[in-house]
C-alpha cells in the first residue's frame, strides 16, 4: 500500500490520469421536472450515469472514484422523496454488488449510518464485505455524510484511541480515523448541475484538489463530459504552494 502524503504536508505524487475523483452528482431532479416527470425519475436515470462513470473511471484507469450520493443535510428534503431514495440505494446495492465483485471493484460506503434502517445498514455491510478484498477501483459512496460530521467523528475516535493526545497531535494522528483515511486526497473534484460549491463534501480532503464544475445535469453526465473534466485537470499547475518555476515537467503517464 502506498504511503498517503497530504497535501498541506508534503507534495503527493501527480499523474497524467487523476488517482482519485470525487463528484457531487447533482442536477437529477431538474434534469427531471425539464422533461415533466415525477423528480424519482430523475434519481432512477442517476443510477444509470454512476453505472456508466465507474466503468469509465475503471477504463482510464482511476483508482478511487467518490461520489456524494446523500448528505446529511438531504434528510431535509419532502419525506416522500427520501423515502424513495432509501429504496433506490438498496435496491442499487442488492442489484449491483455482484457486477462490482466481477469486475474486482472495492466498494466502501462512508457517513453516519445510524439512521438508515436495519435493512439497509446490512446489505451496506454485506456488500463491503463482499468486495473487501478486490483491488481494481475503489468505489467510495458518501450516504448521510458530511464534511464536518467526519472531521468531528475523526478527532472523536481518535481521542477515544489515545486520550493521551487530547492537547496535542498531528494530521497525521488524525488521518487514519477520517473516512477517506485509506485513500489518497482527490486529485480532481467534480459538480455537475451548475452549483458552483463543494456543499460540505470532503471538507478535509478537498483542500489542494482541482475543482471542476458543469452545467450539465447528472443524469446527462457521461464519458464524454469525464474525459472533458478531466483535460481540464491535465492542463493544470498543481504547484502545492511552489512557484510554477519550481515545478518539474508535466508527467507522462
Amino acid at each position: 500500500m502506498a504511503i498517503l502524503t497530504s497535501s498541506t504536508r508534503g507534495i503527493p505524487d501527480i499523474a497524467r490520469i487523476p488517482r482519485h475523483i470525487a463528484i457531487i452528482m447533482d442536477g437529477n431532479g431538474r434534469w427531471a421536472k425539464q422533461r415533466f416527470m415525477p423528480r424519482v425519475m430523475g434519481h432512477k436515470r442517476g443510477v444509470e450515469s454512476l453505472r456508466a462513470t465507474v466503468r469509465a473511471c475503471r477504463d482510464i484507469g482511476v483508482e478511487y472514484l467518490t461520489v456524494f450520493a446523500f448528505s446529511s443535510e438531504n434528510w431535509r428534503r419532502p419525506v416522500d422523496e427520501v423515502s424513495f431514495l432509501m429504496s433506490l440505494f438498496l435496491k442499487m446495492l442488492e442489484r449491483e454488488v455482484t457486477s462490482l465483485h466481477k469486475n474486482n471493484i472495492r466498494l466502501k460506503i462512508i457517513g453516519d449510518r445510524s439512521r438508515f434502517d436495519e435493512k439497509l445498514r446490512k446489505t451496506m455491510l454485506d456488500a463491503e464485505q463482499l468486495t473487501a478484498a478486490n483491488t481494481g477501483l475503489t468505489l467510495s459512496i458518501a450516504a448521510n455524510y458530511g464534511g464536518r460530521w467526519d472531521v468531528m467523528h475523526g478527532v472523536q475516535a481518535l481521542l477515544l484511541d489515545h486520550p493521551e493526545l487530547a492537547t496535542c497531535f498531528t494530521e497525521d494522528d488524525l488521518q487514519p480515523y477520517l473516512s477517506m483515511g485509506d485513500a489518497p486526497e482527490p486529485d480532481l473534484f467534480i459538480r455537475t448541475g451548475g452549483e458552483k460549491r463543494i456543499s460540505n463534501f470532503m471538507l478535509w480532503q478537498l483542500a489542494y484538489t482541482e475543482l471542476y464544475f458543469t452545467d450539465t445535469l447528472w443524469p446527462a453526465f457521461d464519458r464524454a463530459e469525464l474525459e472533458q473534466a478531466i483535460s481540464s485537470y491535465q492542463h493544470r499547475e498543481r504547484r502545492f504552494g511552489r512557484t510554477s518555476e519550481q515545478l518539474p515537467g508535466l508527467p507522462t503517464s
